[in-house]
């Protein structure tokens, strides 16, 4: 499922198509993460230590 069809704050596992914006941290496949909402192309995730990353908004997850 595409990231952007998500429900707010999922708690998500990366599939594949892993898109950044330049100068954030990387994500790794079969990560988990805390999808909080999607903003402009972009999302606002969290790890659990509170590390905020951003995916693409077409990124293929799964909700867990």
């Amino acid at each position: 499922m595409e990231l952007y069809k998500v429900p707010r704050n999922s708690r998500i596992k990366v599939v594949r198509d892993i898109k950044v914006p330049p100068a954030s941290p990387m994500v790794e496949g079969e990560e988990i993460l805390n999808f909080s909402h999607v903003d402009g192309m972009y999302s606002y995730c969290t790890r659990d230590n509170g590390e905020v990353v951003h995916l693409a908004a077409w990124t293929e997850v799964e909700i867990v």
